[in-house]
């Protein structure tokens, strides 16, 4: 039995959250399916592919340095409740 591969995305927290409405292209639907797989196969839970946008999109602004730098600090997710590795 091989061992799972470590995603860049964890176990997901939880969170308070608000509803939100996005479109994207039918590949990208396709990838977040394969990446809930895959997730639910490395953490034993399935998840729906729409719950992990959050948390993917939480990581994308935590690493991108010139939203931090021109937002001041990483101090708004936190305020949210949303710190990158926060368990829950």
């Amino acid at each position: 039995m091989s061992t799972p591969p470590k995603l860049r995305l964890g176990p997901l927290p939880k969170t308070e959250s608000i509803k939100l409405t996005f479109a994207c292209p039918a590949s990208l639907k396709a990838d977040l399916d394969r990446y809930a797989a895959l997730h639910a196969q490395t953490y034993g839970g399935a998840v729906d592919a729409a719950a992990l946008i959050p948390y993917m999109l939480e990581a994308f602004m935590a690493r991108d340095r010139a939203f931090r730098r021109g937002s001041g600090d990483h101090q708004t997710f936190a305020r949210a409740g949303m710190s990158t590795g926060q368990q829950g």
